[in-house]
């Protein structure tokens, strides 16, 4: 069984505050996640896919 991230874990990765994790979540625009009744957790390759199509080569492409 694969592992699940924390918000906490996530936001320290991506070097981003847990509110705008938060933020994402509300308006779709962060990695997939998962709600395990109060609790949000997501998994590993859901964020390395997110990421990946986060992925640009010039700052004229739109991510």
């Amino acid at each position: 069984m694969e592992t699940l991230l924390s918000t906490t874990d996530v936001a320290r990765r991506l070097g981003v505050a847990e509110i705008t994790l938060r933020k994402w979540r509300i308006y779709g625009a962060g990695p997939r996640f998962i709600r395990c009744g109060a609790n949000v957790r997501y998994r590993e390759a859901d964020l390395e896919d997110w990421l990946a199509s986060r992925t640009v080569a010039s700052t004229s492409e739109a991510a």
